[in-house]
């Protein structure tokens, strides 16, 4: 009865893409994690994690993706343009984080 630990693959099947979006349109930042055990996915931007719980501009999407409804964009206020990275995570095993994507809001 020797215990043999096998490989389980855990890896990304989508990672996030660079997009480059305008004012007020809806976002998609594609993100889907391949594991025994469904991967719990986060989402991190400029190198903070996401609060998605209270959020009603961004969702995660059943898949992993992140959602956002509705890009914000003023001179003042930017929450939206930055670096994003899917996190996921599978208890056990441990982390993988994404390639980094940039979101950038066009100006008019």
């Amino acid at each position: 009865g020797s215990l043999v630990r096998t490989f389980t693959p855990f890896y990304f099947l989508v990672e996030p893409s660079d997009v480059l979006s305008v004012r007020g349109a809806s976002v998609v930042l594609n993100c889907s994690a391949q594991c025994e055990t469904a991967p719990r996915i986060e989402w991190k931007k400029d190198g903070t994690f996401l609060s998605l719980v209270s959020d009603d501009r961004r969702q995660l999407l059943p898949d992993g993706s992140l959602f956002i409804s509705s890009v914000v964009h003023s001179k003042h206020n930017k929450p939206d343009e930055g670096y994003y990275q899917c996190v996921a995570t599978v208890d056990s095993l441990g982390t993988i984080v994404s390639r980094t994507a940039k979101l950038t809001v066009a100006g008019k």
